[in-house]
C-alpha cells in the first residue's frame, strides 16, 4: 500500500521563500548583465573620440565640483557652486539660463553641462591626452586648445549635452546669441551678441581654422 505526505504549512513557506530568493537573484543577474553591456557600448563609442567627446557624451565622471573644471553627471547650468559653471563669463551665463529656462519649459530639456571654464592646468591636461590619443599635436588640435588660447579657460565656452539638448540649442540658439562655432563639435557653444540680430556666424570646419588659435 502507498502512501503520500502533504507538506506541512512551513515547509510550503519554506519554498516559496526559495522560489522568491531565486527569481530576484536572476533579476539581479539580468541587471548586472545589462549594466555591464551599456557600459561596453559607451567605452566602444568613446573610444576612438578625444577627451572633450567623451566628456560631451557625460561618461567622465569627476567631482561634481572640481576646482580645475572637472564636470560630474547632472550639472546644469544652473549650478553655482560648480567651478566650471560659476567661471563661466557671466553674459554667457544668463543666456545659457535664459535658453535652458525656455528649453525646459517648451520641450522638457535640461541642459547638461559636460565642460565649462577649465583652469590652464586642466586644458593642458586635456590637450596632452588627446595628443595621446591622436598621435601628434597637429592632429589633437582640431580638438583640444592650448590653455593660451582655449576659450573655456577665459570662461568664454561651454560644452552641453544630452544630444536632444544640443539639437534644441544648434536651432534655437541664436534668439539667445548662442552659437555653435566648430563643425566638428556639436556640443560647443559661445556667446556671439549680434546673432540675435543677424544669426550665428558661419561654422569652422574645426579649432584649427579659427584664427583666436593660431595667436
Amino acid at each position: 500500500m502507498s502512501s503520500s505526505t502533504t507538506p506541512s504549512p512551513e515547509q510550503s513557506g519554506a519554498a516559496r521563500r526559495v522560489r522568491s530568493a531565486i527569481v530576484a537573484l536572476v533579476a539581479v543577474a539580468a541587471a548586472v548583465v545589462t549594466i555591464v553591456t551599456a557600459a561596453v557600448v559607451i567605452v566602444t563609442i568613446t573610444g576612438g573620440l578625444p577627451p572633450t567627446a567623451a566628456l560631451a557624451l557625460g561618461t567622465v565622471n569627476a567631482d561634481a565640483g572640481g576646482a580645475g573644471g572637472e564636470v560630474g553627471d547632472g550639472v546644469t547650468v544652473f549650478d553655482d557652486e560648480v567651478p566650471a559653471v560659476a567661471g563661466l563669463d557671466p553674459a554667457l551665463l544668463d543666456a545659457l539660463r535664459r535658453a535652458a529656462t525656455d528649453a525646459a519649459a517648451d520641450d522638457d530639456l535640461t541642459f547638461t553641462v559636460n565642460s565649462g571654464w577649465r583652469s590652464p592646468e586642466y586644458q593642458e591636461q586635456l590637450l596632452h591626452e588627446a595628443v595621446a590619443e591622436y598621435g601628434s599635436e597637429e592632429e589633437a588640435a582640431r580638438w583640444v586648445a592650448t590653455a593660451e588660447t582655449s576659450p573655456h579657460v577665459s570662461g568664454d565656452a561651454i560644452d552641453l549635452g544630452p544630444w536632444d539638448a544640443t539639437y534644441w540649442l544648434s536651432e534655437h540658439g541664436a534668439e539667445y546669441g548662442l552659437c555653435q562655432i566648430y563643425a566638428n563639435e556639436s556640443w560647443h557653444f559661445e556667446l556671439r551678441p549680434d546673432a540675435v540680430a543677424d544669426g550665428c556666424p558661419a561654422m569652422y570646419e574645426d579649432p584649427t581654422f579659427d584664427p583666436r588659435m593660431r595667436t
